[in-house]
């Protein structure tokens, strides 16, 4: 499986998969996604890892057994006001800006039943990723939930 890809398209709308602050029961669900899904499902993004953040998670791409967390659809007529809002709670501000806290990547997640879906993921920039992986906490077993 290709852990990294680029979307098909720009204009396609891809779902989100979230693993921290954003599952269900987490209070940014609450307050970004309630009401402006249509769907949210189990999924789990493989080869990632997740590192203790001040309050929330940071996800990593390195191979592994992944990261588990929720496939969320968005509506239609609610996915450009959402895609806005996670990008600046996210704190991304576009491909490859120096600024950038996070980074919004096409990944591959896999569903319980075995298929793959692509959707919107946000790791952490090159910058924090690193030092992460020299000085950061890692998750056991890829769950915020179960940390």
């Amino acid at each position: 499986m290709t852990s990294v890809v680029r979307p098909p398209d720009r204009s396609v709308q891809l779902p989100f998969f979230v693993y921290g602050t954003l599952r269900p029961g987490e209070v940014n669900h609450d307050l970004f996604l309630r009401g402006r899904t249509v769907s949210e499902e189990p999924g789990l993004l493989p080869d990632t890892a997740l590192y203790e953040g001040p309050g929330y998670p940071y996800a990593l791409h390195r191979p592994g057994p992944g990261a588990v967390g929720e496939l969320i659809t968005a509506e239609p007529g609610a996915y450009g006001e959402l895609l806005v809002a996670l990008d600046r709670l996210e704190e991304y501000e576009g491909p490859g800006r120096p600024g950038n806290m996070y980074d919004r990547m096409a990944r591959e997640v896999l569903r319980p039943d075995g298929s793959s879906v692509l959707a919107w993921v946000y790791l952490a920039s090159p910058l924090l990723a690193r030092e992460l992986r020299t000085s950061g906490t890692e998750i056991p077993g890829g769950d915020w939930l179960k940390r």
